[in-house]
């Protein structure tokens, strides 16, 4: 004879009932606090947890990070500007050298951050590259040049994702 169990109740919402539990520290959750991990389901605070250990990065990390990556973006920037006056080839220069300089600039950020990791300091990094870029944008703006303005977006729209998930080692294809 199977003996019915007692129901259990999700510890953040005592309302509701459920039959999950935290695959690491065994606390009752419902759906709604639960996060789907490779090995089951964690409630948010095992989650949280798990999170500041891969979290090295200090403060001076993000200074370091902003300022080399402010440079070669501007480094990158320009000669974005420069492959505009080409011509025909310039698009295919763009095209190829935009994601080799994004991979230079988040391997110079790498370098000076000595691998230290942190959601936020990638997305610092990255906002430095169009930060970067500005300052050759708005000498673009005020000359009206709107075709070395297509090679800035170019450039920064598909730099600025390569840094990012080159530091925070995104793989798109596992």
């Amino acid at each position: 004879m199977i003996e019915p169990t007692t129901p259990m109740y999700c510890a953040n919402h005592p309302t509701v009932e459920t039959s999950l539990r935290c695959n690491k520290c065994g606390k009752p959750i419902c759906a709604k606090c639960a996060i789907r991990m490779p090995t089951g389901y964690r409630c948010k605070e095992c989650v949280r947890g798990q999170l500041r250990i891969f979290d090295t990065a200090v403060w001076y990390d993000y200074l370091l990070g902003f300022l080399i990556a402010g440079v070669l973006g501007f480094l990158a920037s320009l000669l974005a500007s420069l492959i505009s006056r080409v011509g025909f080839i310039g698009w295919f220069l763009i095209i190829i050298g935009a994601p080799t300089a994004g991979i230079i600039i988040a391997e110079g950020v790498r370098l000076v951050i000595r691998k230290h990791r942190s959601r936020a300091l990638f997305i610092t990094i990255a906002s430095a590259v169009i930060v970067g870029a500005l300052p050759v944008i708005l000498t673009q703006l005020i000359t009206l040049n709107l075709f070395s303005l297509i090679f800035q977006g170019i450039y920064l729209f598909i730099a600025t994702p390569v840094v990012y998930t080159r530091l925070s080692g995104i793989q798109l294809n596992r």
